[in-house]
């Protein structure tokens, strides 16, 4: 005949086998928080500025003018310059007007505008620097002064050019890639902005930047 456990003995192995479930229990892993990687300040910086990334080097480059004479970069010292590799036949060649419009409105306040005729990309200034000359009268009415057709990259790479792509600052430096690529030089002589050709002459940032650099008055 089966005896029946007292009733104290069930309690009690009912106690213990609580006890030995509770201890099979894994604890759930704490995962330690991990830090962003991200930067706080995440917004895109500019190509270039004028407060950063200016160049250690002076442009004080012996150039030659579409008639054929020498001139020194150092000639216009104390003035504000916005350098541009320039053609004819491309599709930003509409920028003469506005390259124009930003000289007049600006040259008597220090501002100067230099144009460097290049065949470099697209072979889209093909002319000699008499036809170079004529176009831009005939057609834009352009004032400011323009110099003989230089190399903006490759072995042949005018020494200006080397300066303006090489020597220069964080955000400035690197390849010219396209016609109407603008760089802005301080009345100290140092490169301390970059735009490339989609950004029109009288553009709100290249306009904003030009005014930061005018020489006092």
């Amino acid at each position: 005949m089966r005896t029946r456990a007292p009733f104290w003995f069930s309690l009690t192995c009912v106690a213990l086998s609580t006890s030995v479930f509770a201890c099979r229990q894994t604890p759930r892993e704490t995962t330690p928080e991990t830090k962003s990687e991200t930067p706080t300040d995440a917004s895109p910086k500019p190509l270039a500025s004028a407060s950063e990334g200016v160049s250690p080097v002076t442009i004080d480059h012996d150039v030659v003018t579409l008639a054929g004479k020498p001139e020194k970069l150092s000639s216009y010292r104390g003035k504000a310059l916005l350098i541009v590799n320039t053609a004819s036949e491309c599709g930003y060649t509409p920028q003469y007007a506005g390259l124009e419009a930003l000289y007049e409105k600006y040259k008597d306040r220090g501002l100067v505008v230099l144009g460097f005729p290049c065949n470099d990309f697209g072979g889209q200034e093909p002319g000699d620097e008499q036809q170079v000359a004529t176009f831009c009268q005939k057609n834009y009415g352009v004032t400011f002064p323009m110099f003989a057709k230089v190399h903006a990259k490759g072995p042949e790479q005018a020494p200006l050019y080397k300066t303006l792509t090489q020597d220069t600052g964080a955000g400035i430096t690197g390849e010219v890639k396209w016609n109407f690529t603008k760089f802005l030089v301080d009345p100290q002589g140092k490169v301390v902005a970059r735009f490339e050709p989609k950004v029109e002459p009288m553009a709100g940032e290249l306009v904003a930047a030009v005014e930061k650099v005018l020489p006092p008055k």
